[in-house]
């Protein structure tokens, strides 16, 4: 099935990238072949030590190689050719395996320096798309043609509908993670810290923590407040309430995201019960989604459920309608309802509009939203509803007239608490969406 769907998948990539040229070529340009770049490896400054290496994404949508120095070329018609650079090399292991299932896509030439590129180029006028200007410039590709941003756009634009491939990777590398959110909160439950946490996460998903798709997010407690907090704290975990932990694993390039947020019993009875109602506002957020609504739409809506739950759980008086005016849940949720997912977390043409490039910015009241797209069918995001108890965003509000409508005495009493999120993986179907994270949920 792997191998059927990949050469479909790779059928699709052709005719996404002969439809580019075609496109770009009309406004002006005369390229007739795009050589891709994985990217080039990179040191830490005044050191000898490489930082880990990630692919580009766009070489990653063609082949399952986290490898540096690694070159697709593509010209409409003809085989794809895959530009396997492997350096003679006794200090580190540089073998790629090549699969069968996709390998035999392609014309796989072996070379050993980045230098012998250029004599094995087809003659033709060629795009550089890539990280490393230089090596483009090493290969004989004129400056005019490295990374011509309308060719770009409109690559990223397509990216955002997935292949049943790449729907395949992205079901797995949810499975996968579900395993590890399942061991992480056994372990919380039995009174572990942040890093034994983390690690029972990646033992389970059997993953080493640099081939995860992004660093691990596990928080306890009042950690839980910081949106994208990095650290694993290895002190004794001593009456710990509350667990945040965002983590996914990744299958042939492609990232899951998923958040859990886990109390035990001696958590506050009103931050388990908000935490109850985010979880059921998740999923209707989710049973919301349909071909042709705009993501701010959903968006909207989780800022309706935030203010409902405010009101509900007496942390503020008034209206929803008055919150909302007054933008109070974005003080409690100050990120986006989610973004476009795939070969990168944050996947790229969250803004755009068109295959031109134009952009739609986030809207003023919650200028951190990342995806304002139309929905379309076999678009893959997240959604990720959150509710914190943030000082730093709260506190300038104690002297400021909406803080009067913010009871500050349950405020005070939920700080220790952190902060909630829920999230899942989300396609959008013809008649709504499938649930890439639930369905694997036991």
């Amino acid at each position: 099935m792997t191998s059927t769907r990949y050469d479909d998948h790779i059928v699709k990539l052709q005719q996404v990238y002969t439809a580019s040229l075609e496109q770009v070529n009309s406004g002006g340009l005369a390229i007739e072949a795009v050589l891709i770049h994985s990217g080039s490896e990179d040191h830490y400054f005044a050191d000898d030590r490489a930082i880990p290496f990630q692919a580009y994404g766009h070489f990653c949508h063609w082949l399952p190689v986290n490898q540096p120095d690694q070159f697709l070329y593509f010209c409409p018609g003809q085989r794809p050719i895959y530009f396997q650079i492997v350096p003679d090399d006794f200090w580190y292991d540089q073998s790629i395996e090549v699969a069968q299932w996709w390998g035999d896509q392609f014309q796989i030439v072996r070379l050993s320096l980045v230098s012998e590129i250029g004599r094995h180029l087809p003659d033709t006028t060629t795009a550089y798309l890539g990280s490393d200007p230089d090596v483009a410039k090493k290969i004989g590709i004129e400056s005019l043609l490295v990374n011509p941003q309308p060719l770009i756009s409109y690559l990223d634009f397509c990216r955002a509908i997935k292949t049943e491939y790449e729907l395949d990777q992205l079901r797995t590398a949810n499975r996968l993670a579900l395993q590890g959110h399942a061991a992480a909160r056994e372990s919380f439950l039995a009174g572990a810290n942040e890093y034994e946490i983390h690690q029972a996460f990646l033992n389970a998903c059997n993953i080493l923590e640099q081939e995860s798709p992004y660093t691990n997010i596990v928080a306890l407690d009042e950690k839980s407040a910081i949106l994208h907090y990095q650290h694993k704290r290895r002190a004794a975990a001593t009456n710990s309430r509350v667990l945040l932990i965002d983590a996914g694993c990744r299958v042939n390039g492609y990232g899951s995201d998923v958040t859990r947020t886990s109390v035990n019993d001696s958590a506050h009875t009103v931050f388990q019960s908000l935490l109850a109602h985010m979880e059921k506002l998740e999923l209707t957020l989710v049973a919301q989604i349909k071909p042709g609504m705009a993501y701010q739409d959903l968006h909207t809506s989780a800022l309706q459920g935030i203010a409902n739950l405010l009101v509900a759980h007496d942390l503020c008086t008034g209206t929803e309608g008055d919150l909302l005016a007054q933008e109070i849940p974005q003080l409690f949720m100050p990120h986006g309802v989610g973004h476009l997912l795939g070969i990168q977390v944050h996947d790229v043409g969250g803004h755009q509009q068109d295959i031109s490039g134009a952009s739609s910015s986030p809207p003023k009241h919650s200028p951190a939203l990342r995806n304002t797209r139309v929905m379309e069918e076999n678009m893959v995001f997240t959604v990720e509803p959150g509710f914190y108890f943030i000082p730093i965003l709260l506190e300038p509000e104690r002297a400021q007239a909406r803080g009067k409508l913010i009871n500050w005495q349950l405020v005070d009493e939920l700080y220790p608490c952190g902060g909630i999120r829920v999230e899942d993986n989300i396609r959008v179907i013809a008649d709504g969406a499938e649930n890439l994270t639930r369905q694997f949920e036991v």
